[in-house]
């Protein structure tokens, strides 16, 4: 394994303090609501499956207002990001109201979208319904995009909403792009396009083998390319045109500090929840499965939040197969939750390691 900087370990050890009253605080100030898991697209890489016909029914909002009401007597409303995603959330009709409702309660929102039904007139209503932050998926340029995501004219859609968003000054406003082996060489290209459309800002993601993921390895980046894709990032911040960073998704070694703001913590169950779409509680909405805590329909969502989550505070469990004998295992934690099935399973891939053959 590669050994530290001396910057890098200092900021390590500073960090994991930090890290360590966190969690012992648990503070939520991040909710996500599944509010479908209808959607208009078929990607290659869904992680939840999604469908345009869901066999699970959207979930009425006032189901969810009662979690927020709950939520406004234990914390400051404020203080506490409702992001809204799916499946797809523009499928919804009602979306607006559900924000309004939302916004009322003195809750900041936002939503994650495909932007496949994004109009100047949708994003009108939503924002005068208080939208404050939305995220539009860009997943390569016209090839790779309409090839992921199933849809010949979802490249077409994707831009238009993102040149709607970006002159829109009220909202704030990023693009995400899950990197995988065709788009990894149009990265440069991507980020003009989005330099052109007004960006930003723009989040990077790479694919893990989770739901239709599973069944496509030609998704997942290999060691070079995925070193390559952390080396393209460092220079787009060093280039100061484009706000890049990489995702919450693992420890990168002396990566951390030069790919994004802030060094490596999985927040899941910590400051970060969610309410799927068939009332599962967890955190974010990668983790499914053994992770639920309970279900609003039959549990409070506070005392789930301030008794439970004991899996996700306390990752000690992961210290198992390759995470046994790793001295980086302090920094790490395992990597993300959302790289495991459950507690005691073995990690998906591990992304310091991927950096240190």
């Amino acid at each position: 394994m590669n050994s530290f900087s001396i910057k890098t370990k200092i900021g390590l050890e500073v960090f994991r303090a930090y890290r360590a009253i966190q969690t012992r605080m648990h503070e939520l100030n991040y909710l996500f609501w599944e509010c479908t898991l209808r959607c208009n697209l078929n990607c290659i890489h869904c992680g939840s499956d999604c469908t345009r016909d869901s066999k699970t029914p959207d979930m009425p909002i006032r189901d969810f207002l009662k979690v927020l009401d709950k939520v406004m007597k234990e914390y400051n409303p404020n203080k506490v990001m409702i992001a809204i995603t799916g499946g797809e959330p523009l499928v919804r009709k009602d979306l607006e109201d559900c924000g309004q409702q939302i916004y009322t309660r003195g809750f900041p929102w936002g939503i994650v979208s495909n932007g496949y039904l994004m109009t100047a007139n949708r994003l009108s209503s939503l924002c005068n319904s208080g939208l404050r932050s939305i995220t539009i998926s860009l997943d390569g340029l016209q090839e790779s995009h309409n090839w992921l995501r199933g849809r010949n004219d979802s490249f077409q859609k994707a831009m238009q909403a993102i040149k709607l968003c970006a002159t829109n000054k009220s909202i704030v406003f990023d693009v995400v792009t899950c990197v995988n082996k065709r788009n990894l060489l149009e990265l440069e290209s991507i980020k003009n396009l989005l330099l052109e459309a007004g960006v930003r800002k723009w989040r990077i993601f790479t694919i893990f083998p989770k739901g239709r993921a599973k069944k496509h390895e030609d998704l997942e980046l290999d060691n070079a390319d995925f070193s390559q894709m952390l080396d393209f990032i460092a220079y787009c911040r060093n280039q100061k045109t484009i706000e890049a960073s990489y995702g919450c998704e693992g420890f990168l070694g002396n990566y951390e500090g030069k790919v994004r703001d802030g060094f490596f913590f999985c927040r899941a169950g910590i400051t970060v929840a969610s309410v799927l779409a068939d009332g599962s509680i967890s955190a974010c909405p990668s983790l499914r499965g053994d992770f639920i805590q309970g279900n609003i329909y039959k549990d409070d969502f506070i005392e789930c939040w301030n008794d439970r989550y004991g899996q996700m505070r306390n990752r000690n469990w992961a210290k198992t197969s390759k995470c046994s004998d790793c001295n980086e295992f302090k920094y790490c934690n395992g990597n993300g939750l959302h790289l495991r099935e459950g507690p005691g399973s073995e990690l998906l891939t591990c992304h310091y390691e991927r950096i240190s053959k």
